[in-house]
């Protein structure tokens, strides 16, 4: 009995050896640890720099999840297409973030993005059309990548500088930006040479394009926010901008470095305009005595209504109405008769500030 127990155990344990490996298949090869390349790469112009952001990859060209990202290098050319890296214009660790490397005016990268600039040496003489070509390899702890980018262009040739003398001030009809002069630019086949106008409400991130004049016309420069709201805060800046369109090509445009941020409090002192065309006219032949009092409507958008003033001879002016009148229109029935009386109107907003009154308008009661 015993031989034949032990001819049982022994071809157990040969069949679980047989199916287990069986089970397991070839053996797999080591992963290389090549990070996927970047799919999602950005550029952004602004003044004689190239904002580039890209979201760092987690998962290795074998689908397995990146456990050391290596440095990344950043590659230009004057090509308009980008094969190898050649020699890289810089290079980022792995631990850099993009959130200090975007201009101040864009808002924040969201997390996992890396970022680079790429400060520029220009010559005034380069060819406003030719593009520079950037890609980004990122490698991995021994320094090796899996391949390029995707490609993104940007002009190479140098931005317009800002112009000087940049102020934002409050008017009665709005926020009045002006500022001086720049040289002329060169003229250039297709160019045109516009100054772009941001305001941002305070404790925001988003920029509003206000206006974006001529920079060549000197003829007092100067443009008019109507826009805001009043009782708000904004910070105003501008920034030189050249756009060269060709023969069957898009626009190419460089905007430049912005002007320093001029704050504005759009604080309303200003009243409304003086209300004109007054006019009183006696009614009350077989009824009470009343004087009808009408001028014309006033268009300023913040009008609250008006006040009525009226006085006798050598008197001094009282107001009669209560709460403003919201039309153009006013019955006196507290006259009497035998007296003349003198009227005059204002107009009121809605943060309390009232005109200066109108000329009067005179009616005597029978």
């Amino acid at each position: 009995m015993k031989p034949d127990i032990w001819k049982f155990l022994l071809l157990g344990v040969v069949t679980s050896l047989v199916s287990g490996c069986a089970s397991s298949g070839p053996p797999l090869p080591p992963s290389l640890e090549l990070p996927r390349p970047v799919t999602d790469l950005r550029a952004l112009r602004k003044g004689d720099k190239v904002y580039l952001a890209w979201t760092v990859p987690t998962q290795t060209t074998d689908h397995q999840s990146v456990r050391a990202v290596g440095p990344t290098l950043i590659c230009r050319s004057v090509a308009a297409t980008l094969t190898d890296c050649g020699t890289p214009v810089g290079e980022v660790a792995a631990s850099a973030g993009v959130e200090k490397t975007l201009p101040k005016s864009r808002s924040a990268a969201t997390a996992g993005t890396a970022g680079f600039v790429d400060r520029l040496s220009l010559s005034s003489a380069a060819d406003p059309r030719q593009e520079f070509t950037y890609a980004v390899k990122v490698l991995n702890g021994d320094r090796r990548g899996a391949g390029l980018s995707n490609l993104v262009r940007e002009p190479s040739a140098p931005a317009l500088p800002p112009p000087g003398g940049f102020q934002a001030e409050i008017t009665a009809d709005g926020v009045r930006i002006s500022w001086r002069c720049p040289p002329a630019p060169g003229e250039l086949a297709g160019a045109q040479y516009r100054l772009r106008v941001y305001r941002r409400l305070l404790g925001t991130q988003a920029d509003t394009k206000v206006a974006e004049p001529d920079l060549r016309n000197c003829q007092g420069p100067a443009v008019l926010d109507q826009t805001f709201e009043w009782e708000k805060t904004y910070d105003y800046r501008a920034a030189s901008v050249l756009a060269i369109a060709g023969p069957d090509q898009p626009e190419i445009e460089i905007e430049g470095d912005d002007t320093p941020a001029v704050r504005v409090f759009a604080h309303d002192v200003f009243p409304p305009a003086v209300p004109t065309g007054l006019q009183a006219v006696f009614s009350g032949v077989g009824q009470s005595p009343f004087v009808d009092l009408i001028w014309s409507p006033d268009i300023d958008a913040d009008l609250a209504g008006y006040n009525v003033y009226r006085r006798e001879s050598n008197g001094v002016p009282a107001k009669l109405n209560s709460e403003p009148v919201k039309a153009p229109a006013y019955r006196d029935r507290s006259v009497q008769s035998g007296k003349q009386y003198f009227y005059a109107v204002s107009a009121l907003d809605v943060r309390g500030n009232e005109s200066a009154r109108s000329e009067e308008a005179n009616e005597a009661v029978p």
